[in-house]
């Protein structure tokens, strides 16, 4: 094959998602160009990296000139900058109006709740006044997200009391608000990964069981302990969202499951997604692959599980430092079963995400102790 028939995937960020999608496309024997508004330190091994104003549209043109596509690593990038100056001959996927409409927790309420389908009672607030009165309608307690940056726990606040609103309130609002949204006592919060090309393929992974701890994700577990019903009205759901949206490319769903067994949707992201890490080891395509795959507008690939249960942990670090102390990993390395990614990450913060580890097998009590063990041996040196 010519050199100039292998494709370039161009990748806006160089986290750890920019990084294991990259390691996905190396091993189909593609290149990989990164984008990054300063180094990160996860991805620069893997690839051309250019550091420079992604604000810039020269900057952005000049990168995605010879990418035969580019994709987001997180719907934070400038995707809405680079689309007017994108060349001719180089696709955007997912679409800036995609990940415009989910970068915002708003409009993305706003566009779900349009396509009818269910989601918490929200109210989109530009004054505390508005946001006091939405609360009393509500019932309270209710939570305040952040319009635009929130993520893992960050940007969010749960107000039990009007007094707490105001708090919360005085800490979030942006210039044109806040997102206020009613608390749903869910028995248990599900996921579902929808891969989705330009010519309309399409493939849903199992849905999976994530378990929260502080606001971070903490662990998930594929398949969900559901019964079947939930499972397919879940995916109903994920393939729905991701129809209304626009979504190509790997695409995250998350639910949260009533008591009754109704299904609300949280949040979506057009990327792929922390619940989807399990996929690597776990499925016989993991989700990055079929991100590359459906962005390419390739056939995609299975998104069986190889064995009847994956758990996926994360290593979150436990303080803050400059030097990563990795003298847990042997130990860690002799459990047998598991699979062990680090981020490539120096800098340690408490919550961070430094790497996860997944182990597969058949019974989900054993297959959990293992992988718990295995990151609980890194993340406590962290």
């Amino acid at each position: 094959m010519p050199t100039q028939c292998i494709p370039v995937i161009g990748i806006l960020g160089g986290g750890q998602l920019g990084r294991m999608t990259a390691m996905a496309a190396l091993r189909m024997g593609l290149q990989v160009r990164f984008l990054v508004p300063e180094p990160t330190g996860s991805a620069e091994s893997l690839g051309e990296t250019m550091v420079g104003d992604w604000q810039d549209p020269a900057v952005l043109r000049h990168f995605a000139s010879g990418c035969t596509v580019v994709t987001v690593e997180s719907e934070w990038a400038p995707a809405d900058l680079l689309e007017p100056v994108l060349p001719k001959d180089t696709a955007l996927w997912p679409k800036a109006e995609t990940i415009k409409w989910i970068r915002d927790k708003g409009t993305q309420k706003r566009v779900l709740a349009k396509a009818g389908l269910p989601l918490p009672d929200f109210a989109c607030c530009t004054t505390l006044e508005e946001a006091l009165a939405a609360a009393e309608r509500l019932g309270y307690p209710v939570v305040l997200k952040r319009y635009r940056g929130s993520y893992d726990g960050y940007g969010n606040f749960t107000a039990h009391t009007p007094e707490a609103l105001a708090n919360g309130w005085a800490r979030l609002a942006q210039a044109d608000g806040l997102l206020v949204e009613a608390w749903v006592p869910f028995v248990r919060e599900l996921a579902v990964l929808v891969a989705r090309s330009p010519s309309g393929q399409e493939v849903l992974y199992p849905v999976v069981y994530t378990e929260q701890r502080e606001h971070r994700c903490y662990l998930v577990q594929a398949p969900a302990d559901v019964p079947d019903a939930v499972a397919t009205e879940a995916q109903r759901l994920a393939r729905a969202a991701v129809e209304a949206i626009g979504g190509v490319g790997i695409m995250a769903v998350e639910l949260f499951e009533l008591s009754d067994g109704r299904l609300l949707i949280n949040e979506l992201a057009p990327r792929p997604h922390n619940t989807g890490h399990y996929t690597i080891e776990g499925c016989y395509t993991s989700q990055f692959e079929n991100h590359v795959r459906a962005i390419l507008d390739w056939p995609l690939g299975s998104p069986e599980l190889r064995e009847p249960v994956a758990v996926m942990v994360n290593i979150l670090g436990q303080r803050r430092s400059d030097q990563l102390d990795l003298s847990g990993l042997p130990e860690a390395l002799r459990i047998p079963g598991v699979f062990i990614h680090l981020y490539g990450k120096t800098a340690v913060r408490p919550g961070r995400k430094m790497g996860h580890v997944t182990a597969t097998g058949r019974d989900a009590n054993e297959v959990r102790h293992r992988a718990e063990t295995a990151a609980s041996l890194i993340a406590t040196r962290l």
